[in-house]
């Protein structure tokens, strides 16, 4: 009886260390790392589940023991709200604070890049700006903008492939402002640049019933709109403007739009001579019919929202006043147009 009683009391004991032992295993598990200035970088992917984080922070010994982590967690029914990103943790963090930072999604913020390309900027334009401010490769910009394939997905049945164009995706980076992640490359910007002018295009109602009604292509839109944006300073001569423009294509005239020729030199002017109007160049409407082969700028919403809704008038002609405030005075018959001439001369004196 007594033999009996001392094997119960040896069990007993066994089993008290062992829960003990357990006990003070799971204890020390729990327990955070050792401190350190050192600074870990630990990054959480997207879909990353909850014995794949534990396993990671393990092996860069931030837990002591990812199995004891996994069961913390699911005792504190946490490890759901994790977020995804890149975090720096220093060792020595307990567990509750390693749950908070991911809940919190605490994450490193990554260096931006801002910048801003005005409205109606050239391809060209935009390429050197970025490339001072040293975001990108001006040249390599350049190069991509010459390709259609470069744009978004929704664009590449758009685009001209006419050979004769200047730059095959001038008119479709919209101008912004972008806050985009350092580093980022050439086509990245343009893909960023384009899918923003479809977001844009998307805000306006009906805007293919509007294009076939007017029988043109959203190329053609583009263009309108760019003529529009190099011409016009003032907003409410947009529409106006865009109606002259209208006017002339429905009568067969020539547009003889200063911009295009501006566009066609090799560097722009700031005065136009009689003999730059006979630069050979299929942008030169001073030369040409219709519509040059495609946009001369990146145009705002606003002209494009205007070239698909013109103001009708009678007018075929308009001059800038010489007054200072960038308006224009419209003219119906070629006469008219002389006599605003010398008015908006007398103007500036």
């Amino acid at each position: 009886m007594k033999a009996r009683t001392k094997v119960i009391g040896i069990i007993f004991m066994l089993l008290v260390l062992a829960v003990g032992g357990a006990a003070i295993f799971i204890w020390n598990g729990m327990q955070p790392v050792k401190k350190s200035d050192e600074l870990v970088e630990f990054t959480i992917e997207r879909g990353m589940g909850t014995i794949k984080i534990a396993g990671l922070l393990q092996e860069k010994a931030l837990i002591k023991n990812d199995l004891i982590f996994i069961a913390y967690l699911k005792w504190k029914e946490q490890g759901s709200r994790f977020q995804a990103g890149n975090y720096v943790i220093t060792p020595g963090t307990s567990n509750d604070d390693l749950i908070a930072m991911f809940n919190n999604g605490d994450v490193v913020k990554e260096e931006m890049v801002r910048f801003t390309i005005p409205e109606g900027y050239t391809v060209e334009q935009l390429a050197d700006k970025l490339d001072k401010e040293g975001i990108i490769d001006g040249e390599a910009l350049l190069k991509l903008a010459n390709q259609s394939s470069s744009a978004d997905a929704a664009f590449i049945d758009t685009i001209s492939t006419n050979p004769e164009m200047k730059h095959a995706l001038e008119g479709y980076l919209f101008p912004e402002t972008y806050e985009l992640k350092k580093g980022i490359t050439e086509a990245d910007i343009i893909k960023t640049m384009t899918t923003q002018l479809l977001k844009k295009l998307n805000t306006i109602n009906n805007l293919e019933q509007d294009l076939k009604e007017r029988g043109l292509t959203l190329h053609e839109l583009l263009t309108i709109a760019s003529l529009v944006e190099r011409e016009v300073v003032a907003d409410h001569e947009r529409s106006l403007v865009a109606g002259v423009i209208y006017n002339r294509l429905d009568k067969g005239q020539k547009l003889e739009i200063d911009a295009t020729v501006q566009y066609a030199l090799d560097q722009p002017k700031e005065r136009l001579y009689y003999k730059d109007l006979e630069v050979k160049s299929p942008y030169n409407t001073y030369l040409i019919e219709g519509l040059p082969p495609g946009p001369i700028c990146n145009p705002s919403l606003a002209s494009i929202e205007a070239a698909l809704h013109p103001e009708s008038s009678e007018y075929f002609f308009y001059v800038t006043k010489k007054d200072g405030s960038q308006e224009h005075l419209f003219a119906t018959t070629y006469k008219e147009h002389l006599s605003n001439i010398e008015k908006s001369k007398s103007m500036s004196q």
